[in-house]
């Protein structure tokens, strides 16, 4: 990529076009990086100052043109006002670290399978098994990052879906 914007040099907008010009020079130039995502050039340079917020549609476009599926995991935990504080927000490490992560997360779900199996037997959760149930629910979610980052790195890395 030629110059650094300096102003949006911290802008996951602007990071994802850089990573992307390094594929495919056309995301060199935030001119040709508009067209071929269908918005204004000045829009994606607000978007990349931060000026402005990007809406959904645009956020999905830049995402399949940058090759970047993380984009819109990142702008729903960041960005949308009903993703925010809902979406956990995952990061695409190495194929080999994610697949490590996520059958370290899967590693007790024989245990998780049972606790919950006593919990919900009588259909009421009682204030002792509450501490219990939590450390269900918080695996849960350990286990749902770790698998949507691996489903992002084969979106990414290996063109599914």
């Amino acid at each position: 990529m030629g110059k650094k914007a300096t102003k949006a040099a911290d802008n996951m907008y602007y990071l994802a076009r850089s990573e992307a010009a390094n594929a495919n020079d056309d995301f060199a130039s935030r001119e040709k990086a508009a067209e071929l995502i269908g918005i204004d050039r000045t829009r994606l340079a607000r978007i990349e100052l931060d000026t402005v917020s990007p809406y959904p549609e645009e956020v999905k476009a830049m995402a399949k043109a940058y090759n970047t599926p993380e984009l819109c995991n990142s702008y729903c935990s960041r960005e949308c006002p009903i993703g925010k504080g809902n979406v956990p927000e995952v990061t695409i490490d190495d194929f080999d670290r994610l697949a490590l992560k996520t059958l370290g997360s899967l590693k007790d779900i024989d245990a998780l399978r049972a606790s919950l199996i006593s919990i919900s037997e009588d259909g009421v959760i009682e204030e002792k098994e509450r501490p219990a149930f939590q450390n269900i629910l918080d695996s849960l979610e350990k286990i749902s990052a770790n698998a949507k980052a691996l489903q992002l790195w084969a979106i990414k890395n290996i063109r599914l879906k």
